[in-house]
Formats: structure tokens, sequence, C-alpha cells
């Protein structure tokens, strides 16, 4: 036989096993490529669950961070029965939008069901982190309080949050805290005195300290009986966290 035919069949002969493996080649890396693609898929899943039950908070309420202990009313302000069977005690910023969420769609649902039938007691209390003007907002509540209209006050200086939602924007200031005082007919001298003279600054910092020490690491966040909540949960996942204290 002719030695250039014998080297043509054996160059044929590796140009078809070289095929062969290409197509298996690609048959293999197919399979895997889709198997890759999958655990990428799932993976992706999981991690948007995560993130949503994160945004959306637990199912079950957990417990509260420091195991077996939740923080005392001491002089907070309580909305309700001070003999109620469940306390919720609220950490807040006055400033901060998400706190103003809860106040205005989730708030108002556990007061007519809870609190105003006895079963809850509501307590507020300061975790103003935001800056100057989330701890001036608390100083000016507390404020307030000396003249039995801390509910009042909150209340408006929430309102206030609501109409922009946004916080540093200089609406917290003591023109604006003066003007509350005035329209809930507060001694308007008595008031001033205590917001210029910073009455209340120490107590408010002692309450940031508190939240900090039980676990809170932004507003709003609960204490729901032995159980904590974080963030502006649905009024369903409160109820939830209120029977479970109620039927122990």
């Amino acid at each position: 036989m002719d030695k250039r035919n014998d080297v043509r069949e054996v160059i044929e002969r590796e140009h078809a096993h070289e095929e062969r493996m290409m197509v298996k080649s690609r048959d293999y890396t197919l399979p895997i490529s889709i198997i890759v693609a999958g655990i990428l898929i799932a993976g992706a899943v999981i991690y948007a669950l995560g993130l949503k039950d994160q945004a959306g908070g637990p199912a079950t309420p957990p417990t509260a961070p420091r195991a077996g202990s939740v923080p005392a009313i001491g002089n907070a302000v309580i909305l309700g029965d001070p003999d109620a069977p469940v306390t919720i005690i609220e950490y807040g910023d006055f400033q901060c939008p998400f706190c103003g969420r809860f106040f205005a769609q989730t708030e108002p649902l556990i007061i007519d069901k809870y609190v105003k039938t006895g079963k809850v007691k509501f307590v507020y209390k300061d975790y103003a982190f935001l800056g100057p003007e989330s701890v001036a907002a608390s100083e000016a509540a507390k404020c307030a309080a000396d003249q039995g209209k801390f509910w009042e006050y909150h209340n408006a200086l929430y309102r206030e949050e609501q109409k922009d939602g946004l916080e540093h924007n200089g609406n917290l200031n003591r023109g604006l805290f003066l003007r509350f005082a005035k329209e809930l007919g507060m001694d308007e001298g008595q008031f001033a005195s205590c917001v210029d003279t910073g009455k209340y600054k120490s107590a408010v910092e002692a309450e940031n300290t508190e939240a900090v020490a039980y676990g809170v690491n932004g507003t709003p966040a609960f204490f729901v009986g032995s159980r904590f909540l974080s963030g502006a949960l649905p009024f369903a996942q409160f109820e939830a966290a209120i029977m479970a204290e109620l039927n122990k």
C-alpha cells in the first residue's frame, strides 16, 4: 500500500476520533452546565426566600435576644391598663419612616383590639439613633410627659414624620416642638424651659444604651411579653405574639 495512503488513513482516523471525542465532550458538558445552573438557581431562590423572611418577619415570634429577660418599664409612660397581662415595649425613633409606618398602620389595630380591652399595655421607649434631631424630638416628648401629654405629643411627632417619610430634613426643630406644645394646650413656658435646659438628655441616652444592651439595632423594635419582633411588621404577626403570651 502507498505510504501516503497509510498516512492519510491515519490522519482521517485521528480526525474522526477527535470529532467523536468533541461530541462526547459536548454531551457531557451540557448536562453538567444544566446541573450547575440548577444549583445556582436553587441557591438564589433560597437566598431570596431568606431575605423575604427577614423583611416580612418570622411566622413564629422569636424569643427576646437576651433569653429570659426583657426591659423593665421603668419611668416610661404606659398606654392602657397598667395591670394588663401582656406588655408591649416599643423602641422607636421619631424620624424613622418605618416607625411612622407602624404608627399609622399597625399601632391603631393593636390599641383597638388589645389595649382598649385591657389585654395589653403599650410602652414607648427611645432608641434615638438617627441623629441629633431624633434625640431632640425624644427629649421634647419626655417634656410633654411632664404635663401629661406624652401620647398626644408622640402622635403629633409621628404624624409630622408621615408627611414626607424622610430623615434628616430639618423638620424636627425647636419651633415645631413649641408649636405642638401650644396646639396641645400645654404650659409653653414650662415646656420651653424643659427643652432648652436639656432636662431629659441623659434619660434619652440611657434608653439608647438600654436598647443596644437588649439586642436592638434598628427601629421600630418590640418586646411583646418575652418575644422580640423587629420592624414595621403586619398586625397579624403582633397578634400571633400577643396570643402566644395570653395563652401561656
